[in-house]
């Protein structure tokens, strides 16, 4: 349950908590920035999480956003939800109501079976039961389903960007990165170029920018800048 912040300092805006290589905080920061939408950033260190986000959320992971009027938003994929409420210019949700249910569900895929499988393949020494390489042909399954995607178009529900794009990309990238080399030569041709082409984006770029990290008690930064960088 929130509660209210024990700080003098306020921001009329939301407030997101925020960790920049987190892939679900990257993805809840490009819905903010394709939405038009501005909130107060407050990029924090997970091993020093502010009391004021555990407060709001005890959670106590990233992102979270607290809204002024006191509602607390936990869930990434509901950050993103809630900031194409703002605002949707790129058409991320079509309205198309059979494009809506393949874009949950291939999200729902990676948020649960895939992502169980990246934390066993980046984290393998905290899971002995299987080898490493195991766990990544386990994650392959996939890689696999989006490659086959990709081979008719360029994106992975239809023709154009969606949420689902947008909410995918940043765990399969932490999924190349657990093993590069391993990655680049894996034969996934058009997964390749599809990551390739969110990781060269403005926004990616924009949101991965390092920013100062937040200090208790301080208003943190208007987000995305009115500069755009």
């Amino acid at each position: 349950m929130f509660a209210p912040s024990k700080y003098p300092q306020k921001s009329p805006l939301s407030v997101l908590y925020s960790f920049r290589r987190c892939p679900y905080a990257i993805r809840a920061r490009m819905a903010i920035v394709s939405s038009g939408v501005t909130v107060e950033l407050r990029d924090i260190l997970l091993k020093d999480k502010p009391r004021d986000m555990v407060e709001a959320s005890p959670k106590a992971t990233v992102p979270v956003l607290k809204c002024p009027d006191g509602m607390v938003i936990e869930e990434s994929l509901d950050i993103m939800l809630w900031a194409l409420a703002h605002g949707d210019p790129e058409c991320w949700l079509p309205n198309n109501s059979e494009l809506k249910k393949d874009i949950f569900s291939l999200i729902a895929e990676n948020d649960g079976p895939f992502k169980s499988n990246l934390d066993r393949y980046k984290y393998h020494v905290r899971f002995p039961e299987k080898s490493r390489e195991e766990y990544r042909k386990s994650g392959e399954t996939f890689l696999e389903t989006l490659e086959q995607r990709l081979r008719n178009q360029p994106y992975l529900v239809t023709d154009r960007l969606t949420l689902a794009d947008m909410a995918i990309f940043p765990f399969i990238r932490q999924f190349a990165n657990s093993d590069i080399g391993w990655f680049e030569k894996a034969p996934y041709p058009n997964l390749h170029r599809w990551l390739d082409e969110r990781l060269k984006s403005r926004q990616f770029r924009n949101v991965m920018n390092k920013r100062e990290i937040w200090k208790e008690g301080t208003i943190g930064i208007p987000f995305p800048e009115a500069d755009g960088s």
